[in-house]
């Protein structure tokens, strides 16, 4: 990851964490793995793990997408393992939802102003295995204005960020 995406990925952590942790400390990134990178902030007395990567490609290009990410946390004081998250620069069409495709299997996401988590909790292990597993992720959704957007993630490096965070406490 280049320096702005670093830079990026740190502001985009304070964002994630406003929406639910008021004290949350600045991130700190543990380690990048190709596209993946680990980070960790403590919030209260518990520390919160996450991966992170942004796109490889952005649809349609004539449009501003903003900051773009996909997000795999770890709160182990809120009792929360590997909770898939996609964050988008913009407000997503209310009641809208996100797809997100590996290889040939869907995922459905709900959305809520510029983020999007997984519909069904329970599809949660399952994702996660598939961006292990996986060659090729992207991400489909519908932009506030109507805009249908489409990301394109890679997927190198997924297995050894989560194998980072594993132990987050």
């Amino acid at each position: 990851m280049s320096a702005r995406t670093v830079a990026l990925a740190l502001a985009l952590a304070l964002t994630f964490v406003s929406a639910g942790i008021a004290s949350a400390q600045t991130p700190t990134r543990i380690q990048q793995f190709k596209a993946w990178g680990a980070y960790s902030y403590k919030s209260g007395n518990s520390t919160v793990c996450y991966v992170l990567s942004v796109p490889t490609t952005k649809e349609p290009a004539s449009v501003d997408h903003g900051d773009i990410f996909f997000i795999v946390s770890q709160r182990p004081g809120q009792s929360v393992s590997y909770e898939p998250q996609a964050m988008v620069g913009y407000p997503l069409q209310a009641n809208s939802k996100v797809t997100v495709t590996i290889d040939n299997k869907n995922f459905t996401m709900f959305t809520k102003e510029k983020a999007a988590w997984v519909e069904n909790a329970a599809e949660e292990p399952a994702l996660v295995n598939a961006m292990k597993t996986g060659h090729n992720m992207s991400v489909s959704a519908v932009s506030g204005r109507g805009t249908k957007t489409s990301y394109a993630y890679s997927l190198q490096g997924i297995s050894a960020a989560l194998k980072q965070i594993e132990t987050c406490k």
